[in-house]
């Protein structure tokens, strides 16, 4: 289904996907880029620019409506020590990893922007992350792709093997059988 919607919507499916959690659907662009439905530079830089995007808008959110999103949502306030603990110990690089740590993709800018990180920093080390998430996803991806086509073609070959195999054994057994037939006949 997931391949379907990058295929049916392309570089909107890159956008869309990347504007909220990402993976999935770049995994499936970066595959679908090796394949030739989309190009590869294009798919990084739509999924950076929408994947900033999205985490600039979720970092205000919880700049203007924290409280108010942690009442709401009680999962945040789980995650406000974790990646309070990530600022404290390097500010910047806990704004650029937040986008590879699972359960934080989203999470993880608001509780920044409650935080109280300088919008301007945030802004600079979350596209810094972004330009970094973006070709090593869609990478991995094309990889996959590529993994996909080598074995695809060594089953090919497997097959057509296993199939010649088959053959041969199908034509002993009935040669095997005629003669066997012609034994029975002659006595």
């Amino acid at each position: 289904m997931v391949e379907d919607f990058v295929r049916h919507y392309g570089y909107a499916a890159v956008a869309l996907g990347a504007l909220a959690e990402g993976e999935t659907v770049l995994l499936l662009a970066g595959y679908g880029a090796h394949r030739g439905w989309l190009e590869w530079p294009w798919v990084v830089l739509v999924a950076a620019l929408a994947a900033t995007l999205g985490d600039q808008f979720f970092f205000f959110l919880g700049r203007w409506f924290g409280p108010q999103l942690v009442q709401r949502f009680s999962g945040l306030e789980k995650n406000l020590p974790r990646v309070q603990r990530l600022l404290h110990r390097g500010a910047p690089w806990a704004i650029v990893s937040v986008r590879f740590l699972y359960g934080l993709r989203i999470a993880g800018p608001v509780l920044i922007g409650m935080a109280g990180v300088a919008p301007w920093r945030f802004v600079l080390y979350n596209a810094i992350g972004a330009a970094l998430w973006a070709p090593l996803v869609t990478g991995l991806g094309w990889f996959f792709g590529a993994g996909v086509a080598e074995l695809t073609s060594r089953l090919q070959w497997a097959e057509e093997i296993l199939l010649a195999i088959a053959i041969v054994v199908l034509l002993i057994v009935w040669r095997l059988w005629k003669r066997r037939q012609r034994t029975s006949s002659n006595l």
